[in-house]
């Protein structure tokens, strides 16, 4: 396959899945109603690297063998997921104030954001079972795989990048549309919930 076709035909097939609403994309949206575009780009950095490592792993028969044995996958999940349910209910209670991971009781580094993109990427095993359906046809065992999979990451970092990012703004476009009236409590229930929803998805899912 010639790498126009290959771009022909993976990138919006890849564009169309990955801007679909999923762990990572609620997470970017909840993040950028929460903290903010800027600062949700940290968690973009470590999902990206995530996704990465899943996509280098399906290539080379990695992710075969981690679904084989899902258990891998559990302690990631449950920790992920357990973190990500304490950060919403801490944004529930918040009444008074808009709710942010900045505020006292939910400091979080920029090291943290990063983490918390690469484990909610990593965890998830349909990502894994859908790396390893759609990265293999498009790799040309005749030919030199390096090249092909660089091309291939190119893309996929790109579009994920661009998916995210349009979640995230539209978090932060809600913010701005909620925090117009009285409807601060409302906005820190919509992103706690949020929040909450992403942690029992990764720990469940």
């Amino acid at each position: 396959m010639s790498e126009h076709i290959l771009i022909a035909v993976f990138l919006p097939t890849f564009f169309f899945v990955s801007i679909t609403p999923g762990m990572c994309m609620t997470l970017a949206m909840t993040l950028g109603m929460s903290i903010g575009v800027r600062r949700t780009l940290w968690m973009m950095i470590g999902e990206l690297a995530g996704v990465a490592l899943v996509a280098v792993a399906a290539v080379m028969g990695v992710a075969a063998m981690m679904l084989n044995y899902p258990q891998i996958f559990e302690i990631l999940k449950w920790v992920g997921g357990a973190y990500l349910g304490y950060i919403g209910i801490q944004m529930w209670r918040a009444k008074g104030k808009m709710a942010s991971l900045d505020d006292q009781n939910t400091q979080i580094s920029n090291q943290a954001l990063i983490s918390q993109g690469f484990v909610t990427a990593i965890a998830n095993p349909k990502g894994w079972a859908f790396m390893i359906s759609l990265l293999p046809p498009f790799i040309d065992v005749e030919r030199a795989v390096a090249p092909q999979l660089s091309l291939l990451l190119a893309i996929i970092m790109m579009t994920e990048f661009v998916s995210m990012l349009a979640y995230a703004s539209g978090g932060k476009s809600l913010k701005l549309f909620l925090a117009k009236g009285d409807n601060i409590k409302w906005l820190n229930r919509i992103a706690g919930s949020l929040m909450i929803g992403v942690g029992f998805w990764l720990a469940l899912g």
